[in-house]
């Protein structure tokens, strides 16, 4: 089945097959010239792979300021916004359209204003400042940018590091009007979290329109906002790196940081439950358990151990975030949680946007089995919906509101990437992993196998996996093959680094490379360095199963 599958791959043309499409040639020789390309013996996932690139291209549009094409969120939200569009969708993106990605980001220093707010999104009508609406920090998403694509537009870089420090200032200025470090929402919008009993009583806009101004007369206004707060933490941390690369000193930035972290711990955090809240105005907790626990971490803050028991107390509990299709927007045992999707909401609902920023925060603890645990069933829900939408259902996977969403579509192809694909890495390395998308729904796809392709560099990679093995090419010759159920993780040109367990179960057995057969056992998690023709462990096992209770 490989060498067929793989002859496959090599036939396949993904421009004619997404053709006709309302894109500028230009756009699509970008899409094109990543190489990327996917098939597979189960055809409803392929089409959607097929489709989600076909889609893509109504979700670029030229901006008005300087006419470079730039990532519109789609669907019914056309324009640009800095909390996804901004942040983790370009992120994304970045792997796959760089050039597009970049413009998205510039965005937000061409358009920022004097006193030195950045608009919470641009639209064809232009930008706007009402709120301020953060979520993934954007010193991460352009640092990652940067380093992916080859540390290549320090001039880029420059222009953005500015812009990011003068945005500190304002949100210092004007979010941290009760002087505890913490910064706060004085609105609904502010976190994008539409229809969220998190917010219940609390207007969606701030005062008069003005993000400087809450409603005097709210009795709980202004919030201490963990996420918000968080976001400025990791933000700082990414910025100190940023100047560093550049030649500057980070350690201002990184004291900066640490001072957010001890507002965020001491204000925001409820070690008995082990969850972050807002607090309002009266010093009390707003106690709605929310993704806000996932916005949180995905902005790198705790250790291992800490993430470990998030994800045992809440995000792998079917009682919290869970569910069938995970992970809600709002705990399930709380009486507030609202499961419909039909409507552009966070009351319960899984959102595409929850589910495009979760990899960094199980990855940034090294929970690559458990990650994939939440991958597989979207998949499988991705398979079967009939349009990129919004949300959907946490029972059934149905898709909800809009269509020809932009985090969607970038959720499909990233997920098929991280979990069967070749994955270029910030820190300079491959992830070629050996998995395949496990059907879950009615046994559908279950033992289909898959081939990716990827240029890197101008070199063609090829992966095929089936249920027993991954089998790694490079420029048609072959270059690994390995047991299902493990990623093989190489530099950029190929050579081997390192074997990591993908799988609940222990794997043994050989991996094939330069001429050699180098026995291993690995198992979930674990990491075994590829060290003098042998792999030596680097890093332990372990996963954390799901629970019930």
């Amino acid at each position: 089945m490989t060498t067929d599958l793989l002859d496959v791959l090599r036939k396949k043309n993904l421009s004619e097959r997404i053709r006709p499409v309302d894109a500028d040639e230009a756009l699509i020789e970008q899409f094109m010239a990543s190489g990327v390309s996917f098939v597979s013996t189960y055809e409803p996932l392929e089409a959607r792979f097929d489709q989600a690139v076909k889609e893509l291209f109504a979700c670029i549009m030229p901006a008005d300021h300087n006419g470079k094409n730039v990532l519109l969120e789609g669907g019914v939200y056309r324009g640009c916004w800095l909390e996804s569009t901004g942040t983790i969708n370009s992120e994304v993106l970045s792997r796959f359209m760089p050039d597009v990605a970049q413009a998205s980001f510039e965005l937000y220093a061409d358009l920022q204003r004097e006193d030195g707010l950045m608009p919470y999104k641009w639209t064809p009508d232009g930008p706007a400042y009402k709120q301020i609406q953060l979520v993934t920090p954007l010193a991460r998403s352009i640092w990652n940018h940067y380093l992916v694509n080859g540390r290549k537009d320090r001039s880029f870089l420059e222009k953005m590091l500015h812009a990011m420090q003068r945005y500190d200032d304002w949100l210092m200025k004007n979010r941290n009007t009760r002087g505890t470090g913490c910064v706060e929402a004085f609105c609904t919008f502010d976190t994008g979290h539409d229809l969220s009993s998190r917010f219940w009583h609390v207007p969606d806009t701030p005062h008069l329109d003005d993000p400087s101004q809450y409603d005097p007369d709210s009795p709980i206004l202004p919030f201490l906002a963990p996420d918000l707060t968080a976001n400025v933490y990791a933000q700082r941390l990414y910025i100190a790196q940023i100047a560093e690369e550049l030649g500057g000193d980070g350690s201002e930035w990184r004291n900066k940081a640490a001072s957010t972290l001890d507002s965020l711990m001491k204000y925001c955090y409820d070690e008995q439950d082990g969850f972050f809240y807002d607090r309002d105005r009266n010093d009390h907790f707003v106690r709605v358990q929310s993704d806000v626990l996932l916005r949180v971490l995905a902005c790198e803050v705790g250790d291992d151990e800490f993430f470990a028991e998030a994800l045992r107390r809440y995000l792998l509990n079917t009682r919290k975030f869970f569910s069938k299709y995970p992970l809600t927007s709002i705990a399930m045992d709380d009486p507030r949680f609202d499961p419909f999707s039909t409507y552009n909401t966070w009351a319960g609902a899984v959102n595409f946007l929850t589910l495009i920023r979760t990899p960094h925060a199980f990855e940034h603890h090294k929970r690559y089995v458990e990650l994939t645990w939440i991958m597989q069933p979207i998949l499988s829900a991705i398979s079967r919906m009939p349009r990129f939408c919004q949300c959907i259902s946490p029972w059934t996977g149905e898709a909800g509101f809009t269509e020809v969403y932009s985090p969607s579509i970038l959720t499909t192809l990233d997920y098929i990437e991280r979990l069967s694909g070749i994955l270029p890495r910030p820190e300079g390395t491959l992830w070629l992993t050996g998995l395949t998308p496990y059907g879950l729904d009615h046994g559908q796809g279950v033992g289909a196998a898959t081939a990716y392709s990827r240029k890197i560099d101008g070199v063609k990679f090829e992966i095929v996996n089936t249920v027993q093995e991954g089998a790694v090419y490079r420029d048609e010759e072959l270059l690994l093959r390995f047991p299902h159920g493990v990623r093989a993780v190489t530099d950029r040109s190929g050579a081997l680094q390192a074997v990591i367990g993908m799988s609940a179960r222990t794997i043994e057995g050989e991996l094939e490379y330069d001429g050699r057969k180098i026995p291993f056992r690995v198992s979930g998690n674990e990491e075994l360095a590829y060290v003098d023709g042998k792999f030596e462990r680097v890093r332990e096992g372990g996963i954390i199963p799901p629970t019930f209770e």
